[in-house]
């Protein structure tokens, strides 16, 4: 099963993210913040708010996404 290990800030809407098969992406969310529960996170301060769970990264508000989608999105770094 893909989990996401470790997560870093990158600018704007752009993390570093670090896979358990050892892969590292930059992912660029931006595109993909839009709706009720992601659009919120178009606020900076509010897309910071970020932390691991065990197998992916979720923030303060509540929403996740899967690693797998992470993974297919992400352009490797």
């Amino acid at each position: 099963m893909l989990k996401v290990t470790d997560v870093d800030y990158v600018k704007d809407y752009e993390l570093l993210l670090t896979f358990s098969d050892g892969t590292r992406k930059l992912c660029d969310l931006q595109p993909y913040l839009t709706g009720e529960v992601f659009g919120e996170l178009l606020d900076r301060d509010k897309f910071i708010q970020y932390g691991l769970t065990g197998y992916t990264i979720e923030w303060a508000n509540g929403a996740d996404l899967a690693p797998e989608f992470l993974y297919d999105i992400g352009r490797a770094a």
